[in-house]
């Protein structure tokens, strides 16, 4: 055995027991955990934050240490079905669509299961995997994650597990990416570098983007790629990189206003007309008159028909219920609503601060995602990790508390019903928004 390897065991025997440790907490995770187990899930979560935060802790300057078992940790999902979530039913569902050259906008499963089932292989087993809710509506994904299906349906053919291989492969490059250029945007912004690691290290991050196979992590790499860009005056290219983040997921559409006062008026217009054009471009091949009808519908579900692990939305509904509304009212009123309180956040955090470089832009789309999502009806776990990213630009450590209280939401998972339980959703809120006026309160007594 090699001295160096010996001289490395000896000083680093604690951090090695701790990446041993969370090898075997995640294998659990992946190879023997049953989404009706809540109690296990939460203690393998616990644990999992626990043996993070104590290798950080240890070894936040050994980048080529943390960036390894990060990547392991990542590939011991590699061969395993997702456990927590059905969605990749329905992306390989779309992908087959869009490999044959269907538009997914245009009809539903249980549409397509009547007439043109035989354009996709597997069709009764995907069909019955993602479930009658994900059945009966349109797709909502947007077109570049149409893109990725469909490359994922072409590779894997008739083969599901090949197809799931595709995709996870391609969430593990967007994360390794994630973790390049995101360390290169907190040297670029006068951070220490290692705290990439509160995101490549975070067990939700692990669990939720290569377990359960959601597509965060790739808007997020090309969110993170755009800012990088921005970050180094590149502008011009970074509008088309974050239209490419958008048509993954939309969520960084709420962001765009936030750079009007940062680029300047007269780049401003041209940085907003390269993200239109190219989104337009990434769009048209899936244009008809009924997409934009369809797709519509679909997004207004989120405002005025589901719920999930929400916060002021579930106060806001105990009391009008005790004032005799009725809940299925109540949550499309609340739904009207949410937009415009959206849009009103956003305008104080374009115009009000006065300083406004790209450390302020961050921080003002973590507080402008931080209020959209605590007056949203439903934020799934998985949501968190867009904030866990942003947080790492600025001082503030609240989202990496979210991403551990969020899993008390999972006990939702382990019922028949998904019924939820109010009281751990209390905890859940009362431990991040407490955290947050500890914060706040702190960052205010050191000016």
């Amino acid at each position: 055995m090699p001295f160096s390897f010996k001289n490395f065991m000896k000083l680093h025997k604690v951090s090695l027991i701790l990446a041993v440790l969370s090898f075997v907490f995640y294998y659990t995770f992946a190879y023997h955990l049953q989404r009706t187990d809540f109690i296990k899930l939460l203690t393998l979560f616990v644990a999992l934050f626990f043996f993070c935060f104590k290798l950080i802790q240890f070894e936040k300057l050994n980048f080529r240490f943390l960036l390894g078992i990060g990547v392991i940790f990542r590939l011991i999902f590699l061969c395993i079905e997702p456990n927590l979530s059905q969605d990749f039913y329905r992306f390989i569902w779309d992908g087959h669509l869009v490999s044959s050259g269907a538009n997914p906008y245009l009809h539903t499963p249980d549409q397509l299961m009547t007439n043109m089932v035989s354009m996709i292989p597997n069709a009764n087993i995907l069909y019955e995997g993602m479930g009658s809710l994900s059945a009966r509506h349109y797709s909502n994904y947007p077109p570049l994650n149409q893109l990725i299906f469909a490359i994922a349906a072409f590779v894997g053919g008739k083969s599901i597990f090949a197809s799931l291989l595709t995709l996870r492969a391609i969430i593990i490059l967007a994360d390794i990416g994630i973790f390049y250029f995101g360390r290169k945007l907190l040297k670029n912004l006068n951070r220490s570098p290692h705290l990439i690691f509160w995101y490549f290290l975070n067990p939700l991050v692990i669990v939720e983007l290569t377990g359960n196979l959601h597509f965060e992590g790739v808007m997020l790499f090309f969110f993170i790629l755009a800012m990088f860009l921005l970050s180094i005056d590149k502008w011009k290219t970074a509008g088309i990189v974050m239209a490419c983040s958008i048509s993954i997921k939309l969520v960084p559409l709420l962001f765009l206003p936030l750079f009007f006062k940062y680029l300047g008026w007269k780049k401003s217009i041209i940085f907003y007309m390269i993200i239109g054009i190219t989104s337009i471009v990434l769009f048209l091949p899936f244009n008809t008159p009924e997409f934009i009808d369809n797709y519509s519908k679909t997004l207004k579900l989120w405002f005025s028909n589901f719920e999930f692990n929400a916060s002021i939305y579930n106060i806001a509904k105990k009391t009008a219920i005790h004032f005799d509304a009725k809940p299925w009212e109540f949550i499309k009123e609340y739904g009207k609503i949410t937009p415009l309180l959206t849009i009103a956040t956003v305008g104080l955090f374009t115009f009000l601060p006065k300083r406004y470089d790209l450390n302020r832009v961050l921080w003002s789309m973590m507080w402008v995602l931080t209020i959209y999502y605590f007056m949203s009806t439903t934020v799934h776990p998985w949501y968190a990790i867009f904030l866990v990213l942003l947080s790492i630009f600025t001082t503030y450590r609240y989202a990496i508390i979210w991403s551990a209280a969020i899993v008390l939401s999972y006990l939702a998972y382990s019922q028949a019903d998904f019924k939820e339980n109010l009281w751990l959703l209390a905890i859940e809120y009362i431990s991040v928004y407490g955290f947050i006026i500890y914060e706040i309160v702190a960052h205010n007594n050191k000016k």
